[in-house]
């Protein structure tokens, strides 16, 4: 049977990639090793990590001045690495709170200076984006999530600011064109749009760094990084292979521009199902729904049938639907390698519920 794999993460990646990636641990490239067992400083591993961070340069149309760099710690670590790069000791720093990691993030730079949360949709349990507030000019950096895997919700428009914006786009970076000079720093875990877990992707203008006084461990100094090149320490290298080779099926299957195209026929395709069909509604404001994660529940006189969609789900092939732990109801995760038809099936699946139990 076909698994139709709609995780929120780690997710779907392309079968080929899959394919190459399995013979890479078996032998590299021909090399009589396996890229597990193969040097970092090796010229082969090199020219992987040289690919991938041209090939994040290329799709994202990356000047000059912003540099890519693979970190480990996941997006996480990034909550705090952020303000310590960049909140001045006697600043302040901007952040919406729109959802999960965006709450976490603030309380991890709340521990490195002054945090002025100035919108939050926390108190309408994160079922909309903050609209109509002040960023204020003097803050080093304006913080936003830019899509919340938990509660489906994306900024369909970056703000206008004269301050850097500062973006956790790990569940939807490579999934529609940048503006890259709206940004001043950007990081993304893999296991969504890029590939699997164990890597971080950090973009950053470079002008922003060296800006603050406090120590900062070399570890933890993005300076130190871009420096060498991604390779200070031992770099998550299998990660990182496998990230060249779905930015490669990226670009090879019409590029980021091309990944925006899919993304907006499958949630077109889910969210006019869950609108026209009785036995479900969305959860967040229309004008906010992710194309990433659309989160949707059963209409109260339907709540009854929860175990039973679930059921036709798994026989269907379909895996990873269930919502987040947090919020319950459905979660359909539909990151860069999805292909259409599993969203069809789903579709498929939604109508039978009706047809038989509505």
């Amino acid at each position: 049977m076909k698994i139709h794999n709609f995780s929120a993460g780690p997710s779907i990646l392309p079968a080929e990639v899959f394919q190459e990636a399995s013979q890479a641990v078996i032998d590299f490239n021909n090399t009589g090793l396996s890229l597990l067992e193969m040097s970092h400083r090796s010229k082969e591993f090199d020219a992987v990590l040289k690919e991938a961070l041209q090939l994040v340069a290329e799709l994202l149309h990356l000047p000059e001045n912003y540099k890519p760099i693979f970190v480990s710690g996941g997006a996480s670590t990034q909550f705090a690495l952020v303000p310590m790069n960049l909140l001045k000791e006697d600043g302040k720093a901007a952040y919406l709170n729109t959802g999960t990691w965006s709450d976490k993030a603030i309380k991890e730079a709340k521990a490195l200076g002054n945090v002025d949360v100035i919108a939050s949709s926390k108190e309408d349990n994160y079922t909309h984006i903050p609209k109509n507030y002040q960023v204020p000019k003097d803050a080093s950096y304006l913080h936003l999530t830019t899509n919340n895997t938990v509660f489906g919700t994306q900024f369909r428009k970056i703000p206008a600011t004269s301050v850097p914006i500062v973006a956790d786009m790990s569940s939807d970076i490579f999934s529609y064109d940048l503006d890259i000079d709206k940004f001043g720093l950007i990081y993304a875990g893999a296991q969504k749009n890029m590939g699997p877990a164990g890597t971080t992707l950090v973009i950053v203008r470079e002008d922003l760094l060296g800006k603050v006084d406090r120590h900062i461990p070399s570890m933890f100094d993005y300076r130190t990084h871009i420096k060498k090149n991604s390779a200070f320490n031992t770099p998550p290298v299998f990660p990182i292979y496998v990230s060249m080779l779905n930015l490669r099926w990226v670009k090879k299957t019409g590029g980021v521009k091309a990944m925006e195209k899919r993304s907006i026929r499958r949630s077109e395709l889910i969210y006019g199902e869950i609108d026209r069909n009785p036995l479900f509604h969305g959860t967040t404001a229309k004008e906010d729904r992710s194309r990433m994660n659309a989160t949707f529940v059963l209409n109260k006189d339907y709540e009854s049938l929860e175990n039973d969609f679930l059921e036709v789900c798994k026989n269907a092939g379909i895996s990873g639907i269930k919502g987040h732990r947090s919020v319950g109801g459905f979660r359909a995760s539909m990151y860069n390698a999805l292909p259409l038809e599993s969203v069809e099936v789903l579709v498929d699946v939604m109508r039978d519920l009706e047809a038989n139990k509505g």
